[in-house]
């Protein structure tokens, strides 16, 4: 089977210089066919270099970037088949919806028929359900409705490749979620391959089928998102996908026992020997009121914060000799929730604590 009919998306060595900056750094990727990919990282990480890199805004310094197996260095935006969602939408004031929509098929050559011109936007707009908005002017609609304008604008050309740049950044967080699903259910009707970049955790992970983490022009992990949180390749994943605890220590000979920086002890599923830094997600532990056990896999502490999350209950605890540590507790499992001042047992599984090399 060719690379063609697997991957709509390739990176081969590709790398792009602003000047003396390194803005992407020799990806190798390949994005399946009809997958949804999020590109997630921190500002400046070159997500979005490489998201204009697909869309021919900008072309690659060094490398190759293939879209369904031909090669596209050299070749402008609209010769690609692909189109791009901008962050704030990029729709023409002065038209209506149905105008903006179709803005795209009255500019192909040869010319579309007015008929199939005026279906297929009927049709993108049923899509994104603003069947009856067609004479509506933009600036009389909402954020969520101009933004599936956009969307209906372009999916209207059919591409292989929809490319989405941040954008439900401007949307409040109800209309953020609504248009999650919305966008998801929107993919699999149409089956092409959706590379949205993000700078949200939690869109990332909900959304995508792969999670795709960059950091300083480098791709660092990309895998379903299951597995980047629950298994993630590096700390900098680590740290930056979820909430985190930090604990700094030694791995002792058999691999099997952490010693802390306080002499401490905890049992860690086998390692290699030698300095590392663990790290516990807050809702892998078990938080219980009273003092600490003498069991190995238990921290004694002080509730220092209480904070309510509607679904659960967030504490922060300071921990005898050690700092502070987040606890998530489910709403369920903290009904007779402790008080700031309190004294608290932690414990979590062995298997909980994920160990990097210092």
């Amino acid at each position: 089977m060719t690379a063609a009919a697997v991957n709509d998306i390739e990176f081969r060595s590709v790398s792009k210089r602003y000047g003396e900056v390194l803005a992407v750094s020799g990806i190798d990727v390949a994005v399946p066919k009809g997958a949804f990919v999020a590109l997630l990282g921190p500002s400046g990480c070159g997500k979005t270099t490489c998201l204009r890199m697909i869309g021919g805004f900008e072309q690659p310094s060094e490398g190759t970037v293939l879209i369904d197996g031909q090669p596209m260095n050299g070749v402008p935006p609209y010769r690609r088949p692909v189109n791009m969602v901008f962050q704030h939408y990029a729709l023409f004031p002065h038209l209506d919806v149905e105008a903006n929509v179709s803005y795209g098929l009255r500019q192909r050559r040869p010319r579309i028929e007015r008929r199939e011109v005026a279906k297929r936007t009927a049709q993108a707009l049923e899509l994104v359900r603003l069947g009856g908005f067609a004479k509506r002017r933009v600036h009389e609609m909402s954020g969520g409705q101009q933004q599936r304008v956009a969307l209906a604008r372009a999916i209207v050309n059919r591409p292989a490749v929809l490319l989405l740049d941040e954008p439900l950044a401007a949307l409040d967080r109800k209309l953020r979620t609504a248009m999650q699903i919305e966008l998801q259910s929107l993919q699999r009707e149409l089956g092409i391959t959706f590379l949205l970049v993000t700078h949200d955790q939690e869109e990332a992970l909900s959304m995508s089928d792969y999670v795709c983490v960059m950091n300083a022009g480098q791709i660092v992990q990309m895998a379903p998102p299951q597995e980047v949180y629950d298994r993630p390749r590096t700390l900098f994943v680590a740290d930056f996908v979820g909430k985190t605890n930090r604990l700094s220590g030694t791995v002792e000979a058999g691999g099997t026992t952490l010693r802390l920086g306080d002499g401490r002890a905890l049992p860690v599923v086998a390692q290699t020997p030698g300095a590392v830094t663990a790290v516990l997600r807050p809702e892998a532990i078990r938080l219980d009121r009273g003092e600490c056990s003498e069991r190995m896999d238990a921290l004694g502490g002080t509730v220092t914060h209480r904070i309510f999350l509607g679904n659960a209950v967030e504490y922060a605890v300071a921990i005898d000799g050690l700092g502070e540590m987040l606890v998530t507790a489910d709403r369920s499992a903290a009904r007779d929730p402790a008080e700031p001042g309190e004294r608290v047992n932690l414990s979590f599984k062995p298997e909980s604590l994920l160990v990097f090399p210092a």
